[in-house]
């Protein structure tokens, strides 16, 4: 006689995901993207109520202010976007899962430190998270024999040793500026989106506006690295006034051209790269006003926020957003949004250079509204893109 089998269902358990195994730990981009926004959102506030006394934090300071925005905004987006292209350029993991936690951790024990630890303990913190994040981009290129990105090894190198010399001199321990070294830092990172966006501006015009063909011509692209290169030396390193006006002049003339050279005009249709194009059109402006600054005419102020709100962080938003776009499995297109984030960088960047003037009086004002753009900015990048960044590709790839 044949029993009669009745087999019970089996109960599916849900998996348990560990807290590194979340995608917000899958590619460098993810964590760093959304901190640097968050930070960027924050932490200019912060420096502005202090500035106008209605809080009052001994180390929110000058030298803090511009510090935090390069060491710690931009350096955070620079590190992200390097983590994940370099996966792509060689094929090979960058740190992620516990790895990318680790480093993610650091950076911000970095910022939390320079806002209330002891300035040499400050130091310390700040100063480990570079060379942290640098080594495990080596390895990867070194095992994928990719020298010709090396030199993004070099920058970084660099940026870490005007880091030590920053805290050098803010500590006593160097007779040196601390205003001046941050400024070259400023232009450091000016030289990396020199080179980097003469890669990738050409290609995504090429790639999103129909019918572009950017001029992408070798020596004019050395010729404009080099000048801006030793534009940025002559001013590091106190050339007479004269040679520094004229290296910058020289400088912006070169990059002006070469921007020209990518057809900007066929990209006014399309944010994700109208947005690239004008911001590195910010490089030449800042480098006009460099000329000017050299020789007493403007105030030094309006060059370097040229270079910083209008270059860096107008290109950090476009890169941001395409890139998150991109990596994250979605449609590059930019939707109303994008568009806003776009405007309200450029209309902070253009109040934030007016501020510097200091015209009929109304330098507070213009401070207040530049402010209120770029943390408008960063705000709606956090409440559009967090979902993106907090959850997995919607393609099923890894990253």
């Amino acid at each position: 006689m044949t029993l009669l089998k009745i087999d019970e269902p089996e109960i599916s358990m849900p998996r348990h995901t560990s807290f590194t195994e979340q995608p917000v730990w899958q590619l460098g981009f993810r964590p760093f993207y959304l901190l640097a926004a968050l930070f960027a959102a924050l932490s200019i506030p912060l420096w502005i109520a202090q500035y106008f006394g209605l809080i009052s934090m001994p180390h929110v300071h000058l030298f803090w202010h511009m510090h935090e925005m390069v060491f710690g905004f931009a350096i955070a987006v620079i590190v992200g976007f390097l983590l994940t292209a370099m996966r792509a350029w060689t094929g090979l993991w960058t740190p992620r899962k516990g790895h990318l936690a680790a480093l993610a951790g650091v950076w911000l024990a970095g910022r939390i430190a320079m806002l209330w630890a002891p300035p040499l303990w400050a130091a310390v913190m700040d100063l480990i998270f570079l060379p942290l994040a640098a080594w495990p981009m080596f390895r990867v290129l070194q095992r994928a024999g990719n020298k010709r990105n090396m030199f993004l090894i070099v920058m970084l190198g660099l940026l870490t040793l005007t880091n030590l010399l920053f805290h050098a001199a803010v500590n006593g321990l160097l007779t040196v500026s601390p205003m001046l070294v941050i400024q070259a830092a400023i232009l450091l990172i000016v030289i990396i989106e020199s080179l980097i966006g003469a890669r990738v501006i050409p290609m995504f015009t090429a790639n999103g506006a129909p019918g572009t063909k950017p001029i992408v011509h070798t020596r004019r692209d050395l010729i404009a690295v080099l000048l801006t290169a030793t534009a940025s030396l002559t001013w590091i390193f106190g050339a007479p006034a004269l040679t520094i006006a004229a290296f910058s002049f020289a400088a912006a003339c070169a990059t002006l051209l070469r921007l020209a050279g990518w057809q900007p005009q066929r990209t006014v249709r399309v944010p994700l790269l109208w947005i690239l194009h004008l911001s590195y059109g910010w490089i030449p402006v800042g480098f006009f006003l460099l000329a000017l600054a050299a020789v007493n005419l403007i105030p030094v102020s309006a060059a370097f926020h040229a270079l910083t709100v209008g270059s860096m962080a107008g290109l950090i938003l476009g890169m941001m957003t395409r890139t998150t776009l991109g990596h994250t499995g979605r449609l590059l297109k930019a939707g109303p949004a994008e568009t806003v984030m776009y405007l309200l960088i450029q209309a902070g960047a253009l109040a934030r250079v007016a501020a510097a003037f200091e015209l009929y009086g109304w330098r507070d004002a213009a401070l207040v509204l530049s402010t209120l753009c770029w943390s408008a900015a960063f705000i709606l990048y956090v409440a559009v893109y967090a979902p993106y960044l907090l959850r997995a590709r919607i393609d099923g790839k890894e990253g």
